[in-house]
């Protein structure tokens, strides 16, 4: 699958270094209370991401530029636990030499898309936390609302809950 300037792919087991280097580095973390991924977490995580693809036949993508073999994050729709009950969850995680470029805006976009187009969902939650402006911004471009509140980590702000439903994506 393809947007403006981004491919994207069904992950497979030899994408793992490249998913644990984004995942591992502290920048992409910066809002994270867990930190860095550890090389244990990135293989469950990932390992999960994979399931997710066998059992639903869509989930996180592996991005590329077009044209460039460089993977420069994954990110795309997959099923999360929001307080006891199942949603389809937009989540996305880009190398930092790939922020600030509008990618993070193209693949919520190609995301929403697809889950409203393709998957026919009715709606698309995100999960973010309050110190993450630059991926709020993100949200609220995409015509995501704020919603609710989830308390996720103790001794912290809870993280935001945004939604976006196909009757009112655009």
């Amino acid at each position: 699958m393809k947007s403006k300037r981004l491919s994207y792919h069904r992950p497979c087991k030899d994408d793992f270094q490249e998913y644990f280097a984004i995942n591992a580095d502290p920048q992409t973390n910066l809002h994270n209370p867990h930190g860095p991924m550890t090389i244990a977490t990135a293989h469950e995580v990932f390992h999960n991401i994979l399931l997710h693809w066998n059992i639903s036949n869509y989930g996180i993508w592996m991005v590329r530029e077009l044209n460039r073999p460089e993977i420069i994050g994954f990110g795309g729709l997959s099923n999360k636990l929001y307080q006891d009950k199942q949603q389809t969850n937009l989540g996305y995680r880009l190398g930092p030499k790939f922020w600030g470029k509008g990618y993070a805006t193209e693949l919520a976009k190609t995301s929403i898309a697809y889950g409203f187009d393709q998957l026919k969902k009715k709606d698309i939650y995100a999960l973010v936390r309050p110190s993450n402006t630059a991926s709020i911004h993100v949200l609220e471009k995409c015509n995501f609302k704020l919603v609710d509140y989830f308390s996720d980590f103790q001794n912290e702000d809870p993280s935001l809950i945004y939604r976006i439903d196909a009757s009112t994506r655009r």
